[in-house]
């Protein structure tokens, strides 16, 4: 993992691009090794396997919630996580500023667009997010910093189809940059350990990579 890990760091940091090291399903001694290394960054996508990584590893580390994420469930994680990639409803959003005015913190978010042609991928469609920040501007939401967008490609052998619907995604965060004119919109989060170097050609400046780090699934 370490010569991987190092490699891979120092690819990212030619372009500033945050890594997210994808932990799901992964013990707690692969992501102990991995903070030994430097890494801070984890992502999950399951609330209670995040929530027992929480209580057992180190404070300083900062959990990001990548899955797709119920309503129900953001309370058992309010209190700690710090990005939520996956925000893609507008009941998400109301209920994450919720519960994190409840602990007194903000939580950082991403608005998860659908660009892949998959139906098991979701996300706003771009035209429904725009009305929707138009009839409910993100300055009413007190306790929640919307950082930027999200989005996942096709999975799809096709690097050109991949390529396009990452260019998209980026096109689509410039058009809500211009929009929102926020500061604190400074983030695009797409490609993962199989298409991040694509990602990064088309304008990512944070990766979610998992098998890359720790290995098959």
């Amino acid at each position: 993992m370490t010569s991987t890990y190092n490699t891979l760091k120092e690819t990212l940091s030619k372009t500033d691009t945050t890594l997210v090291a994808v932990s799901k399903t992964k013990p707690i001694s692969a992501i102990q090794k991995l903070y030994d290394e430097g890494q801070r960054i984890f992502g999950e996508n399951r609330v209670q396997e995040m929530a027992d990584k929480y209580d057992r590893l180190p404070k300083d580390i900062s959990w990001h919630m990548i899955g797709h994420l119920q309503s129900n469930k953001v309370k058992y994680m309010a209190h700690f996580v710090d990005m939520v990639h996956s925000v893609d409803n507008a009941k998400l959003l109301r209920t994450i500023d919720q519960q994190a005015a409840k602990h007194n913190r903000s939580i950082d978010i991403l608005l998860q667009l659908k660009i892949a042609t998959e139906d098991t991928k979701t996300g706003w469609h771009y035209d429904d997010l725009v009305s929707l920040l138009m009839s409910t501007p993100i300055e009413n939401y007190k306790h929640i910093r919307v950082r930027g967008v999200m989005g996942m490609a096709t999975y799809t052998d096709d690097k050109a189809q991949v390529q396009r619907e990452f260019q998209k995604l980026k096109s689509y965060y410039d058009k809500l940059s211009e929009q929102l004119q926020s500061p604190a919109f400074d983030t695009v989060s797409m490609g993962m350990s199989g298409d991040y170097e694509l990602a990064i050609a088309a304008g990512s400046n944070m990766v979610r990579i998992g098998s890359l780090l720790f290995g098959a699934r």
